[in-house]
């Protein structure tokens, strides 16, 4: 009777996730189309009579770009491929060549501010060889890096005539990207390679015998990137054109995904033989799929137009909803593409790097896997450098709010970003009590497991409520739009959409959990 019930309780939660999907679709449709001449960012779309929403302008600069980038990545690695396969090159020698060819492409992005660039990296990397091996070389290693990430920010990536009207001229010359924004990534790309060698004769955090009894990766004969990346290189891979080669690698140098010193230097040795030739190629078509997607969407729902132009004030708590809703699946497809794209070329190269977005925003029920599936490279980067080093589990509670203000502050210096980051914080607490609480449970009989599934599922209803305020706040509507969001939801008119969003996000875990 268990089984039967829970089959027909599976039918009628498919069928509410289809009732309301249409929902959304269609209501969606008739705000664009209703509201379209009041949004800023609308362009003529590739599709007949529709306008094409590029208000983003970090798509809309990625789409532009797109053919120049396919061509010149496209370029770039058939002559790296081709003088590794011609000269039997390893990883000193592709070193050079991949070094060669990104000091090409960054004189193109930055112009002459790469020499900010080079010289911060050649101070980080006298840092480490110095005082790699000391015991407080981890606390100067983070006050250097910080110190620049702020200062980068704060005077704008400086400028030549700082240091003497002789230098002025050089500030001419720009590039085309500014270089303290690619800049973020580099950060954390030398703070791995700090730690990595800090760590290169003694640390290891992972039993390799029962990692391979359990990774079905390295059981079947190959290697997953947590070995690649918890594996020290040799002392002679930490040399100065493997070093500038892993902060400059071109095809990951703009925006991931990120990847450690060791599983880095350890492939440039060895290319990557997880990915077979067809299935790199399948992984690039279904790249053009999503792609294609990305265009259906932006062609006919005006998601994130309505987010910059301020029209979702005027729109009721429903709309409101659909709109929020809409704009952080825009915003999960976006990184998704962007980073894929990236990750693709990476792969033809023979780096692996790991997935950012190895699962779709509409799964993550619980705050955790959403962080293990958002970004999660950069979280595989937090937990081995940050998190662990800081105590891992037995101080929970104290390190997410590092870990989140250090996110914050990584993106940019904006009051939102620092709200979004505590908010978080703030909503992982209960979701950590509750976990710690359901381990000590035993679930031993019927009523129980019908009981832990039904408060799992109001748990989720919650948790995701909570992600979607959090990363409104954030990327949105920012700190002084969480009262404008109480006076919305929290009186009369908004307390059944309240209601009503809370039952859908319930029955989506219920169905995800099935």
């Amino acid at each position: 009777m268990n089984i039967s019930w829970r089959q027909k309780e599976l039918v009628l939660l498919v069928i509410y996730a289809v009732i309301f999907y249409i929902i959304v679709i269609r209501s969606s449709l008739q705000l664009s189309n209703d509201h379209y001449k009041k949004l800023y960012g609308l362009r003529p779309g590739l599709i007949s009579s529709q306008f094409n929403d590029v208000s983003d302008a970090q798509w809309r600069n990625f789409r532009s770009n797109l053919p120049i980038l396919t061509f010149v990545f496209g370029l770039f690695i058939l002559i790296a491929n081709t003088l590794r396969a011609f000269y039997n090159l390893k990883a000193e020698g592709m070193s050079v060549v991949w070094l060669l060819i990104s000091l090409a492409y960054l004189a193109y992005l930055h112009g002459a501010f790469i020499i900010f660039i080079l010289s911060i990296a050649s101070a980080n990397y006298l840092l480490v060889k110095i005082l790699g091996r000391t015991k407080y070389f981890p606390f100067v290693l983070w006050v250097f890096n910080l110190s620049f990430l702020l200062c980068n920010r704060i005077y704008e990536g400086y400028s030549f005539a700082g240091f003497g009207d002789r230098w002025a001229y050089l500030d001419k010359f720009r590039g085309t990207f500014r270089w303290h924004i690619c800049f973020n990534f580099v950060v954390l790309r030398m703070i791995s390679f700090g730690y990595d060698y800090h760590w290169s004769d003694y640390y290891s955090s992972v039993d390799q015998e029962k990692h391979t009894r359990h990774c079905t990766t390295c059981s079947s004969g190959k290697i997953c990137y947590r070995t690649l990346q918890e594996r020290s290189v040799g002392i002679e891979k930490f040399s100065y054109t493997t070093y500038l080669c892993f902060l400059l690698y071109a095809p990951l140098y703009i925006a991931g995904p990120i990847i450690s010193f060791n599983a880095f230097a350890s492939q440039l040795d060895t290319p990557q033989k997880n990915y077979t030739p067809k299935q790199v190629a399948w992984y690039g078509i279904r790249w053009v799929l999503s792609l294609i997607l990305m265009e259906i969407m932006t062609h006919f729902f005006y998601y994130n137009a309505f987010a910059i132009s301020g029209i979702w004030k005027q729109l009721s708590p429903m709309e409101v909803f659909i709109v929020g809703y809409g704009v952080l699946n825009f915003m999960w497809l976006k990184f998704f593409l962007i980073w894929r794209y990236f990750r693709f070329w990476a792969l033809v190269s023979g780096i692996e790097a790991p997935e950012n977005m190895p699962s779709c925003i509409n799964n993550c029920y619980n705050l955790e896997s959403f962080w293990k599936t958002w970004h999660a490279s950069f979280n595989k980067w937090l937990v081995r450098y940050m998190y662990i080093p800081l105590g891992g589990s037995r101080r929970k509670l104290l390190n997410v709010w590092v870990v989140f203000t250090f996110v914050a502050i990584w993106h940019d210096l904006e009051w939102k970003l620092l709200s979004w980051a505590w908010l978080t914080c703030i909503f992982f607490i209960p979701e950590m009590l509750v976990k710690s609480a359901a381990t000590s449970v035993k679930v031993d009989n019927a009523f129980k497991e019908f009981v832990f599934r039904e408060l799992s599922a109001v748990a989720g209803a919650i948790t995701i409520t909570c992600l979607m305020v959090a990363n409104l706040v954030g990327f949105v509507i920012g700190p002084s739009g969480i009262s404008w969001l109480k006076s919305v939801f929290l009186q009369a008119e908004g307390l059944p959409t309240l209601f009503g969003l809370l039952i859908t996000f319930y029955a989506g875990t219920k169905v995800h959990n099935y």
